[in-house]
């Protein structure tokens, strides 16, 4: 079908016809700033330290009061 080996050929040579206008330009700046700035804050504002941990410690910065037991 000659439809589809145009499509494929298009395909295979989109970086030779790529240029930016303003969707390509949002798309990037929200692939590489907004999403993974986002992605940060949200990991930033949680409450776990991510540093090494031993086996058996939690994650979490304050981690609850452990009760006495009797």
């Amino acid at each position: 079908d000659p439809a589809v080996e145009r499509w494929n050929n298009m395909r295979e040579a989109v970086y030779k016809n790529f240029r930016f206008n303003s969707r390509t330009a949002r798309q990037s700046i929200l692939g590489m700033v907004v999403f993974p700035a986002t992605i940060f804050a949200i990991a930033y504002h949680q409450d776990w330290d991510w540093r090494g941990k031993r086996k058996g410690e939690l994650i979490a910065r304050n981690p609850p009061a452990h009760e006495a037991s009797d």
